[in-house]
């Protein structure tokens, strides 16, 4: 009867120290993949103004880049729903004289924000709307961004290849 008791209590531990090795593990990688919302770059009261006024796309008939885009990111939150909040490490981006103009297009899937200079653009960021999941692409010459909801699309293409930066937004 004692050398069973042994025997349970010795497998009691062992499994006892598995799980809590591998709940362990698995908390740690989990909690390195927490999506931190984006920050916005901070404008000032005449820049607000134009901001909000240019912020309507307009709809665009054609059909975007012809090269197939390779993902670059795809954060895991689908739904719109905030995050748990968190305390910036680092400083809010500042706005310098250099870059460009801050736009933001606001979709039926979510927001897109770009930084548009005059012989490229930045990606400021993408938010989508709930129940509405982001993915975005980016090269040299454009960015795109997805956002879907069922068989529900928008694209949101900035293009800047040829010339300046220019933004089409499709719906799909």
């Amino acid at each position: 009867m004692r050398r069973g008791l042994v025997h349970v209590l010795a497998w009691l531990l062992a499994t006892g120290a598995a799980v809590t090795l591998s709940w362990w593990g698995v908390h740690t990688v989990m909690a390195g993949t927490v999506y931190d919302p984006p920050r916005a770059l901070p404008l000032t009261a005449g820049e607000a103004t134009t901001t909000a006024q240019e912020s309507r796309p307009l709809p665009s008939p054609s059909a975007g880049p012809s090269t197939s885009p390779s993902p670059s990111q795809t954060p895991a939150r689908t739904t719109g729903s905030p995050g748990p909040s968190r305390t910036p490490t680092a400083p809010a981006p500042s706005r310098s004289a250099a870059s460009g103009t801050v736009k933001s297009y606001d979709t039926d899937g979510g927001r897109v924000v770009l930084d548009l200079a005059e012989t490229h653009a930045t990606l400021v960021s993408a938010t989508p709307g709930a129940g509405w999941s982001v993915q975005v692409w980016k090269t040299e010459s454009w960015i795109r961004v997805d956002f879907a909801s069922g068989a529900d699309r928008v694209t949101v293409f900035c293009t800047w290849h040829d010339g300046p930066p220019r933004v089409e937004v499709q719906t799909y």
